[in-house]
């Protein structure tokens, strides 16, 4: 099997954004790539476990479904990357993009509720009227085509691929943002740095309560060296706290607690009748805030 190379998955993604650039803002655009490159990955995942099962089944339909329905997410045929590209030509294709996402919610409420709500791939005021719309989403979709863009674990062995390619796309738009990056993305060294100084140990709950997109938080859960550990984290801005539950979805931290809102006007990790204590806390938090709740 050829190795993958991560360079050239990360240039292919990004080279995706060319679609948007110039006509959607990048803190708009962002969403839609990185929601897309979600389904890229779940599809081509659910691709290579329905051949797994084929292959030990046979013709057998109704035993792949039921093992299918044990697997850590569900996806709908109608849901698939395939479908949407042999249907990327539909005067609809907006429409049905937000059919699929409200699809995955719905069969993955635990890990996935809430998560698309702030994403419309219909919208005439973000992607234009119908025509240009359809047009920039079928490029889209296009772009998501090329067969080195090929994430089944089978053709990934075990490389985080998908999540590191997360990691670059955030880290890029948090660069292009300039200052207001920092609302969504700690830089790779820090988040590295930080995870190492506060040493997490197998067992500990580690918590973000300014998780952004949730890498600073997967940087700690990283340094325990096992998976005995707990997530939580808060985040206020409601699409930053959709892309930080799907970065934990894609680094398979499939049991983090996150939570949308402001954690110190409205604290949403409570245990009890009281607020949840932590062993590990890391934070980036936005430290240049004027009106942060203290005149409430």
């Amino acid at each position: 099997m050829a190795v993958i190379n991560q360079d050239e998955i990360n240039n292919i993604v990004w080279k995706a954004c060319d679609t948007f650039r110039g006509v959607v803002d990048p803190s708009e655009y962002k969403n839609y790539i990185l929601v897309f490159l979600f389904i890229k990955y779940i599809s081509d995942v659910w691709k290579d476990k329905h051949e797994e099962l084929k292959k030990e089944f046979g013709n057998d339909t109704e035993r792949i479904k039921r093992r299918l329905e044990r697997e850590r997410f569900r996806l709908d045929e109608t849901c698939t990357y395939d479908y949407l590209f042999q249907h990327r030509n539909d005067n609809q294709i907006g429409q049905l993009i937000n059919q699929a996402l409200e699809k995955i919610e719905e069969d993955n409420k635990a890990k996935l509720e809430g998560v698309f709500r702030n994403i419309d791939f219909n919208s005439d005021m973000q992607l234009g009227e119908t025509k240009e719309r359809n047009a920039r989403l079928k490029n889209l979709i296009e772009d998501f085509s090329d067969p080195r863009l090929d994430l089944r674990p089978s053709k990934v062995g075990k490389s985080d691929i998908i999540g590191n390619v997360y990691e670059y796309l955030i880290a890029r738009f948090a660069a292009g943002a300039g200052k207001k990056g920092g609302e969504f993305y700690t830089p790779s060294q820090v988040s590295v740095l930080l995870s190492k100084l506060v040493e997490p140990k197998e067992g500990d709950r580690i918590c973000d309560p300014a998780c952004g997109s949730g890498s600073l938080l997967i940087k700690a859960a990283n340094e325990v060296g096992s998976d005995n550990y707990s997530l939580y984290g808060q985040e206020s801005n409601g699409s930053t706290w959709a892309l930080c539950k799907m970065n934990m979805f894609l680094h398979s931290k499939d049991n983090a607690q996150i939570e949308w809102g402001d954690t110190l006007n409205n604290p949403k990790l409570i245990e009890g009748d009281t607020t949840m204590k932590f062993d590990v806390v890391v934070a980036n938090p936005p430290f240049s805030l004027d009106k942060w709740g203290a005149e409430c």
